[in-house]
């Protein structure tokens, strides 16, 4: 996962280039974007159902599998001088469901393979090796990567990554989910079965909907309008938008070194939601920089914030969602979550054009920052502290 995220670093800064280089104008990124989250959206479920249902390890390899070629089509058409931006959001597309396979056999995976007692700090490891490589390192590598040896290079060098990922997979000793007897048969009911456990849970459905919402205003703006601002706004070159997205990394490491070293706070819902409002609030500080070490400055603290609160809320869904289940509900999770965000991609930049990019993200901050703290205080939201942390069962 390490050196494919290194990957996704350089794809982030690469793609965001590549296609204002094509078209610069927002609403063209904002595009690529919707063509990437909507087959991510519509395969989610599937994506969990077969990661409850089959070996978790060779569903990640298909996904490393498929992300890898597209992007690999996307750097050979580059490098031929021939890509256009339809090939970008067609091949985009194929890399959304690759990752719609990604993400919850990813999620159900950890549990699998690491004791309880030690949820919190597998999570922080992942935390840290996330922006470690995908905001932090890879960003730079690939804004460096684009000034010296090409777009088409770098698309080629996250290509590559994703066939590191499947190596390392396929040397990892398989370990079979044991289903439990009388399980639904049919797709649609084990899909249900995921989504009344969801229901059952306030902390859970709540936090979802609060996502579904915050990413709708969050996602698209900072997708779209923050290498747009650099670029244009601030006069920054690719590396300065690999750098603007490495401070925010660099604030997630510290966060996840930080977290590390803790159990879960006694007040976890309470201490997750002031972390998401916090970083929410600081998209806006985007809007206000005036150079780019502003917005790097803006980054690192975004970045402490927000991977705060994803530490305590992966370490909830691993030690409070039933092992059988848990690929399902993270595939309701990634639903849910991201299930608005081809609007947010679509909205983002017919209002930015509208109002500017930068206007755009503070809105985009305050808006956010209300959304996430209103659901706070839903009704049963905090009952959880009031309870002792159950641990899933792990196989042997």
């Amino acid at each position: 996962m390490s050196v494919s995220l290194l990957g996704d670093g350089i794809y982030f800064v690469a793609i965001a280039w590549q296609v204002y280089e094509l078209s610069n104008t927002p609403t063209a990124l904002s595009v690529v974007g919707v063509a990437w989250a909507v087959p991510a959206v519509i395969f989610l479920l599937v994506g969990g159902v077969l990661s409850d249902r089959f070996d978790r390890r060779k569903v990640l390899i298909a996904s490393d599998l498929i992300r890898g070629l597209a992007v690999a089509g996307i750097g050979v058409l580059s490098l031929a001088g021939a890509l256009e931006l339809w090939h970008v959001i067609a091949l985009v597309a194929v890399w959304g469901i690759g990752e719609s396979l990604f993400g919850p056999a990813f999620g159900a995976l950890v549990p699998d393979i690491v004791p309880s007692e030690q949820i919190v700090q597998a999570n922080s490891l992942d935390m840290l090796m996330r922006p470690l490589g995908a905001q932090l390192a890879g960003p730079a590598l690939g804004g460096l990567a684009i000034d010296t040896i090409g777009l088409g290079a770098a698309f080629m060098l996250d290509a590559a990554s994703f066939g590191v990922s499947a190596i390392c997979l396929l040397a990892m000793s398989s370990r079979p989910l044991v289903r439990e007897l009388g399980q639904p048969a049919s797709y649609f009911a084990e899909i249900g079965e995921g989504f009344r456990f969801v229901r059952s849970q306030t902390w859970l459905w709540g936090s979802l909907v609060a996502a579904s919402i915050f990413l709708l205003v969050f996602y698209g703006p900072w997708e779209v309008l923050v290498p747009y601002v650099v670029k244009n706004d601030l006069g920054g070159s690719a590396g300065d938008v690999g750098l603007v997205y490495a401070a925010a990394g660099l604030g997630a490491i510290l966060a996840a070194l930080f977290m590390g070293q803790r159990l879960l706070p006694r007040r976890h819902i309470t201490a997750m939601y002031a972390s998401w409002t916090v970083g929410a609030l600081l998209l806006g500080a985007y809007g206000l920089a005036a150079n780019v070490w502003q917005a790097m400055v803006a980054g690192l603290f975004r970045g402490m914030a927000s991977t705060c609160g994803m530490i305590i809320w992966m370490s909830l869904m691993q030690t409070r969602v039933p092992r059988h289940l848990l690929g399902r509900v993270t595939s309701v999770d990634w639903f849910m979550s991201i299930g608005l965000v081809p609007i947010s991609f679509a909205l983002t930049g017919p209002i930015a054009e509208s109002i500017g990019a930068q206007e755009t993200l503070m809105a985009a901050g305050v808006l956010g920052a209300v959304v996430t703290a209103a659901f706070l205080f839903l009704p049963g939201m905090r009952d959880t502290e009031r309870e002792p942390i159950v641990t899933s069962s792990r196989a042997s």
